[in-house]
C-alpha cells in the first residue's frame, strides 16, 4: 500500500494535518460554542452551521479559479495564512455575533484557497506514467494521513475547555449552558431545577444571574482558547509545507505546460464537454451524501449533548481518554506487526507495542472510577480514528477484488458508499426510538430525561466512516483523472463546491429536526441518501466512459 509512492505524497499529507486539526476543532465545538455563547436555538445553530460549512467548501471553486491563473503552490500558501488569521480572530473572547461571522468568513476563504489546490498538487504528482496506477491508493493514504490531525483536535478542544471551567471552579454539565441562557432571557420554565444544578457547581449560590454570566463566560472562553490552538496548528502546517516543498515543487505547474514525464496533450472539444458533464453528474448526486455526513457537527452533536448518557463505566471511558485510546492503538498495532510478515526487528517492535499497550490499558482502567464523565467533543474523534484504521482494510479489499478481476468502478464505489451512508442513519433511527422530540426540550434548555448508550453514536460514526472511504478519496481521485487538464483546478474546486452545497443543506435538516420526532428526522436522511445512491448507480456507465477518455 505504501510502496513506490513519491515523497511528495507524505509531505502534502503532513501539510494538511493542521487544516484538518482546525476543521475538526470546528466540528467538535461549533454547535456547543454557538449555543453557549449566543443562546441560539437548535434551528438557528443549524442555519449558521450550514452557511459556514457550505461556504468553507463552496469557496474551494474560487480557490481553483485563482490557482489556475497564479499557481497552485502560491494559492496554497495564501490559504494557510488566511485560515490562520481566521482561527486567531475566533480566539478573541470579547467578540459579538458579527465579529464571529467575520472570523468564520476568513476561515472559509482561507480553506477555499488551500484545500482543493493541495489536492490538485497531489493529483499532478501522479500524472507521470509510472505513478498513474498508484493514484487511487495515494488518495486513500493521503486521506488517512490527514485524519491524524483531525483525531487530536477534539481532545485538545475538550482539554482546554475543561481547564478554563476548572480554573473558575466549575465542571461541565450539558444542562447548564441552555438553562443559563434561557434564564438570562427570562424564558426558563424550570428555575428550581436550574438552582439545584447551579448549587451543585457553586454551593450556596443564590444569585442565578451572576452564576449564569460566570458559568457561560468560563465555558465560552475555553472554547475560544480551542480556536487559538487551531490557529497554532495551521501555523505548523505552514512550516511543514515550506520545509518539504522541494518534494512536490515539480507538480506545481498549470494548464498544458509540458513537464518531465507528462505529455502536453490537447483533447477534442466534444471529449472536453463529455468529461465535464460526467463530473457534474457525480457532483450533483454526491451532494446528498454530504448532507448526511455533516450531521456529525450538528444533529449528532445535539444527540450527544441532549440524549446520550455521559456518565459511563471504565471500559467506555477508555475510548474517551487519550492515554487509553493511544494504549489501545499501540496494542492493536503491535498485534498487527506480530501476525504480519517481517523479520525479527519487526516482531520485536510488535511485542513492545503489544505489551506497552496492554500495560497502558491496565493502568488506565485502574485509574478510572466506577462512573466517569465523557466529553461530548470527543465523539468527533471517532471518525478520523476510524479513517486511519479502516483505510488499509478498505484499500486491501479493493486490491483483492482487483486481483480477481471484479473491482467495482469508481462511480460504483461512490454509489455503494452512499448506500452505506444511508445504513448509518438506520442505526440512528433505531437509537432514537422512544426519545423526546427536540421541540419538547427547547423550553427547558436542558437534556432529555431518557438517555441512551454512546454506542448508538459510535456505531453510526463507524458506518459513516466506511461510507466516507468508499466515496470521498475516490471522488477526489476521479476528478483528478477525468478533469480536462486546462481546468483541473476549477474542476477539483467544483467537487468541493458541490460538497459545500451539501454542507449548506445539512444545516437545513434543522427544519425537520425542530418539527419532527427525532427518529423521523434520521429517517429523512436514510431516504435522501438511499435515493441518491440509486441515481449514482444508474449514471455509472456515463461516468465510466469519461474515465476511459482520460
Amino acid at each position: 500500500m505504501f510502496k513506490g509512492h513519491p515523497a511528495g505524497l507524505f509531505a502534502l499529507g503532513l501539510s494538511n494535518m493542521g487544516e484538518r486539526f482546525g476543521y475538526y476543532t470546528v466540528v467538535s465545538i461549533f454547535t456547543l460554542f454557538m449555543g453557549a455563547k449566543f443562546g441560539w436555538t437548535d434551528a438557528e445553530i443549524g442555519n449558521v452551521w450550514g452557511i459556514f460549512v457550505g461556504t468553507v467548501y463552496g469557496l474551494v471553486a474560487l480557490g481553483g479559479f485563482v490557482a489556475d491563473r497564479i499557481g497552485y503552490g502560491r494559492t496554497v500558501v495564501m490559504g494557510i495564512v488566511t485560515m490562520m488569521a481566521g482561527y486567531a480572530l475566533m480566539a478573541v473572547p470579547a467578540s459579538g455575533e458579527w465579529f464571529v461571522y467575520l472570523a468564520l468568513g476568513v476561515i472559509a476563504l482561507g480553506t477555499g484557497l488551500f484545500k482543493g489546490n493541495l489536492v490538485v498538487l497531489l493529483g499532478k504528482l501522479y500524472a507521470p506514467e509510472q505513478y498513474k496506477k498508484l493514484q487511487d491508493p495515494a488518495f486513500n493514504i493521503y486521506y488517512m494521513g490527514i485524519n491524524v490531525g483531525a483525531f487530536f483536535a477534539p481532545y485538545a478542544a475538550a482539554g482546554v475547555r475543561k481547564l478554563f471551567l476548572s480554573q473558575a471552579g466549575f465542571t461541565y454539565d450539558p444542562n447548564l449552558p441552555g438553562m443559563a441562557n434561557r434564564f438570562l432571557e427570562g424564558k426558563l420554565e424550570n428555575a428550581a431545577e436550574f438552582l439545584k444544578l447551579a448549587q451543585a457547581q457553586a454551593p450556596g449560590v443564590t444569585d442565578l444571574t451572576q452564576f449564569s454570566h460566570d458559568y457561560l463566560a468560563a465555558l465560552t472562553n475555553g472554547y475560544h482558547a480551542g480556536w487559538g490552538i487551531a490557529a497554532a496548528s495551521v501555523l505548523l502546517s505552514l512550516g511543514i509545507y515550506l520545509a518539504t516543498r522541494r518534494t512536490f515543487k515539480h507538480a506545481d505547474y498549470r494548464g498544458q505546460k509540458k513537464v518531465e514525464g507528462v505529455a502536453a496533450v490537447e483533447i477534442p472539444r466534444a471529449d472536453f464537454w463529455r468529461r465535464v458533464g460526467a463530473l457534474f453528474i457525480v457532483y450533483f448526486v454526491v451532494v446528498f451524501f454530504w448532507v448526511v455526513f455533516q450531521q456529525s457537527g450538528y444533529t449528532l452533536t445535539l444527540f450527544a449533548k441532549n440524549y446520550t448518557q455521559i456518565r459511563q463505566g471504565p471500559l467506555t471511558m477508555l475510548f474517551f481518554d487519550l492515554p487509553g485510546v493511544l494504549s489501545v492503538i499501540g496494542g492493536i498495532l503491535g498485534a498487527i506487526l506480530l501476525v504480519g510478515r517481517g523479520g525479527i526487528k519487526k516482531r520485536l517492535i510488535g511485542v513492545a507495542l503489544l505489551v506497552g499497550g496492554a500495560v497502558g490499558v491496565w493502568l488506565c482502567l485502574r485509574s478510572y472510577g466506577t462512573s466517569n464523565q465523557i466529553d461530548i467533543e470527543k465523539f468527533q474523534s471517532f471518525n478520523p480514528l476510524f479513517v486511519v484504521f479502516l483505510t488499509p482494510p478498505v484499500v486491501g479489499f479493493f486490491a483483492l477484488l482487483n486481483k480477481r478481476g471484479c473491482e467495482p468502478s469508481t462511480p460504483k464505489k461512490i454509489a455503494y458508499g452512499m448506500f452505506i451512508g444511508a445504513a448509518a442513519y438506520v442505526i440512528m433511527v433505531a437509537g432514537a426510538q422512544g426519545l423526546q422530540s427536540p421541540a419538547s426540550l427547547e423550553a427547558t434548555g436542558g437534556v432529555s430525561h431518557v438517555l441512551v448508550t454512546p454506542n448508538w453514536l459510535i456505531g453510526t460514526f463507524f458506518t459513516l466512516t466506511i461510507a466516507e472511504l468508499f466515496l470521498s478519496p475516490m471522488g477526489m481521485s476521479l476528478v483528478a483523472k477525468v478533469a480536462p487538464p486546462k481546468v483541473v483546478g476549477l474542476m477539483q474546486g467544483f467537487w468541493f463546491a458541490f460538497t459545500g452545497l451539501g454542507n449548506y443543506l445539512s444545516g437545513k435538516v434543522g427544519e425537520f429536526y425542530v418539527r419532527l420526532e427525532l427518529w423521523q428526522t434520521f429517517l429523512v436522511l436514510v431516504v435522501a441518501c438511499g435515493l441518491a445512491a440509486i441515481l449514482m448507480l444508474l449514471a455509472a456507465k456515463v461516468v465510466e466512459r469519461a474515465v476511459k477518455m482520460s
